[in-house]
């Protein structure tokens, strides 16, 4: 067992903060925060200074050379993920990534704007050789991967999960779905920055934590389940307000989907649908619901009824979040309570601290990281062509 885990991070955006709380709260096990880099240096430091990293630096071939370093935590654009992730690996690092794993984002003969002019079946085929490219190094590493899924740390689906495994519930149904009034990043709508739009960036929730349900009914079954087919319609919704009607949402799709829907098959027959948006005001919605031959569970990740709150003005909370993307605090909302436990960050870092130190798999792997891509591009294919694909 070691005694220490150090860790360098890679990017020092929002998801940055989400995982720097995480490492705050790990028990058990000593976790040395040494590097951050960034292009921005100055975020770096900011990052740094804030959760207790020794160094911030915008070389990250100076982070990789770093012997001390034993894991390193990307959560960088995922257009730059498969690269770091191989790299890391033949330093001998472990590696936690961020969602999604990888992702189509253009070649130089592309034709622009990709999301309009590069066939999704292209795109398909493209992210499964990157995903192969990324197994491959793996393969040969020393290290463990570790994906940053936080549905499948969250309380209620861990609770689901325990209460399916006791039963041998079989899961019939499942439904899904992540929702937001937009994106706070800039280049959110760019399909060359992003990989694509609402199913990629809120729709990789929902759908990884009900491929990791059905993975828990089939090992308490003794079977092996997974994704058949898929069947799914995106669109841009967004694109019939003019500016006054679209004044409340922040999505500003350029070839990208503000909307879009999954269906899939699973081999054992049950079905599940996803639905991931930029169209939902009020803060986010995420949850996850299981018809099952035995029982019924709706597992509310966020918002949640554990506190209720009623204000007239906002005096004094000015620097006060309530939930995440609510834009006002007056009238009635429902107020994030132990949000990072609930939604699954300190689990979620608690696990990969001990796959590291114990030497053992986590919870969630590089299979769950596959399935999950392979499905939402599989997805857009469907989509564009308007027919299911077998997978």
């Amino acid at each position: 067992m070691k005694s220490v885990v150090v860790v360098g991070m890679a990017g020092a955006g929002y998801a940055a903060t989400l995982h720097g709380n995480g490492y705050r709260r790990v028990s058990g096990i000593e976790v040395r925060l040494k590097t951050v880099v960034d292009l921005d240096i100055q975020k770096a430091r900011r990052v740094a200074e804030t959760y207790g990293f020794e160094m911030a630096t915008d070389s990250f071939e100076e982070m990789l050379m770093d012997e001390e370093i034993d894991v390193i935590d990307i959560v960088t654009p995922p257009a730059l993920h498969e690269e770091m992730i191989i790299r890391a690996f033949a330093a001998g690092k472990h590696v936690i990534c961020e969602k999604p794993l990888s992702g189509y984002f253009g070649t130089p003969e592309d034709v622009k704007p990709i999301g309009i002019k590069v066939p999704k079946r292209k795109m398909y085929e493209a992210v499964l050789e990157s995903m192969d490219r990324i197994e491959a190094a793996l393969e040969k590493a020393p290290g463990r991967f570790l994906y940053a899924e936080n549905y499948v740390y969250s309380t209620p689906l861990e609770k689901s999960a325990q209460l399916l495994r006791a039963k041998k519930s079989r899961i019939l149904f499942a439904k899904g779905e992540e929702s937001l009034k937009g994106s706070s990043s800039p280049v959110a709508g760019r399909w060359d920055m992003t990989g694509g739009g609402s199913m990629i960036r809120l729709g990789v929730h929902p759908l990884s934590g009900i491929i990791w349900l059905k993975q828990q009914e089939a090992r308490a079954l003794g079977r092996s389940i997974r994704v058949e087919s898929v069947m799914a319609d995106t669109g841009v919704v967004t694109a019939n307000l003019d500016d006054y009607e679209k004044r409340h949402i922040s999505a500003e799709p350029e070839d990208v989907e503000d909307i879009g829907t999954l269906t899939l098959t699973f081999t054992d027959g049950s079905k599940a649908l996803i639905i991931a948006s930029d169209l939902c005001l009020g803060g986010t919605k995420n949850e996850i619901e299981l018809y099952c031959n035995d029982t019924n569970h709706v597992c509310h990740i966020t918002p949640t009824d554990l506190l209720s709150t009623y204000y007239l003005d906002e005096e004094g909370m000015e620097e006060l979040v309530l939930a995440e993307m609510l834009p006002s605090k007056l009238g009635w909302n429902k107020a994030f309570v132990s949000d990072e436990i609930i939604r699954g960050y300190t689990a979620q870092m608690q696990d990969f601290m001990e796959s590291i130190a114990h030497d053992r798999e986590p919870k969630s792997g590089f299979n769950l990281a596959r399935e999950t891509l392979k499905t939402i591009y599989a997805g857009y294919w469907s989509a564009e062509e308007g027919q299911r694909i077998n997978l």
